[in-house]
């Protein structure tokens, strides 16, 4: 099956621009980067040449560059596409190369770690890059509006296994949990591994998992580093490079420095709920879960964000939370206004008289599984 990815079209239109000579495309592990490439050179009219720079012979090739062998490499090709960028060393020097050399060529630049690629790049190619995240799969690229009855019959299959592309390509589940189990270990972080980023891959799986078991709770880095048994500055490191990684997201607390108002902490979410179960081998259904208004609320969140990516809105993300424990679980902060969100698997009441009051002019909704069509 396959499925139309909402960035396409933006990364097309951006190829027709003379704004931007390269393009950066981030993205976790198999999200599908280099699916989402090649269907853009099918579409281009640009000549094009592709290179896959995780294969040692492209990255060697690459390698101790100078511009005259460039323009040899580069011929009469109009767009170059480097995969897997994050593998070539100095990339970013070798862009830059490109770019003030060699006129009238573009770049399509994929990265599955941004530590690294984002690093090398941000410099050299100042003013001269616009970039995109690949997230996986959206609900809205799955399915068309009029399919709401589709849609709300597979949310239970969703909660359990996430939307990383492949998982759609399996018939039994069995087969969907292996290929998740395998993915959820250190392959989503191999370029941290390979850069030797992480000294500790074990220190690591337990950080991640203790996240996987935090999702819709306040993270405390000291609570932490005494679970995992490492200190809070490796920590943070170690958060630091899991949300570089496209595998987790920190979710700040909002507050005008009022002051019954939690204003310091954060909450930490998966950007796929099948690696998240993977991670606690929880792939129960969520009629059987005592995590699921937690999944629920991830989520609600990752799709909302992929949403609002899809349509080009920029938006302020936080939770809000009171010293007597008030909450709302999502704040949207965007044209100077406020806008709540509760998150309930099942019907309940919100509880938000405090926000509204601190915050006039604010709103405040309840989602549930009868009104997800209007939000996500």
């Amino acid at each position: 099956m396959m499925i139309t990815r909402y960035l396409e079209n933006k990364i097309q239109q951006a190829l027709t621009s003379d704004l931007y000579p390269a393009i950066i495309l981030y993205g976790a592990r198999q999200v599908g980067k280099t699916t989402l490439l090649k269907q853009l050179t099918k579409k281009t009219n640009l000549s094009h040449r592709f290179f896959a720079c995780d294969d040692p012979a492209v990255a060697d090739m690459l390698s101790g560059f100078n511009v005259e062998r460039l323009k040899r490499l580069i011929g009469s090709h109009q767009l170059l596409i480097f995969d897997e960028a994050q593998t070539i060393k100095n990339i970013g020097l070798l862009l830059k190369l490109i770019v003030d050399n060699i006129s009238g060529v573009k770049m399509l630049v994929s990265g599955s770690s941004s530590f690294e690629l984002a690093n090398q790049i941000s410099e050299p190619l100042t003013g001269r890059k616009i970039t995109y995240t690949l997230y996986p799969l959206a609900l809205s690229e799955i399915y068309q509006p009029e399919q709401l009855i589709e849609q709300k019959a597979m949310l239970p299959h969703f909660l359990q296994y996430g939307f990383y592309p492949k998982t759609l390509q399996f018939k039994e589940d069995s087969d969907i949990e292996l290929y998740l189990n395998e993915l959820s270990r250190d392959y989503l972080y191999k370029d941290a591994v390979q850069l030797q980023l992480i000294k500790n891959n074990e220190s690591m799986q337990r950080l991640i998992m203790s996240l996987a078991l935090q999702i819709g709770q306040e993270v405390s880095y000291t609570e932490l580093s005494r679970t995992v048994g490492i200190d809070q500055k490796t920590v943070i490191r170690y958060v630091d490079l899991l949300e570089k990684s496209f595998i987790i997201f920190k979710l700040p607390a909002f507050s005008r420095n009022q002051r019954n108002e939690i204003n310091k902490s954060r909450k930490i979410y998966f950007y796929d709920l099948g690696i998240r179960n993977a991670l606690i081998k929880n792939f129960n259904g969520p009629s059987i879960r005592a995590d699921i208004g937690a999944l629920w609320e991830n989520f609600l969140i990752i799709e909302r964000m992929k949403n609002d990516a899809a349509k080009g809105l920029v938006k302020n993300y936080y939770f809000w939370r009171n010293y007597a424990k008030q909450e709302i679980d999502w704040i949207e902060e965007y044209s100077g206004e406020l806008h709540g969100y509760e998150f309930k698997w099942k019907s309940g009441r919100t509880k938000a008289s405090n926000f509204l009051e601190s915050y006039p002019g604010s709103t405040v909704e309840t989602i549930t599984q009868d009104n997800v069509d209007e939000f996500i």
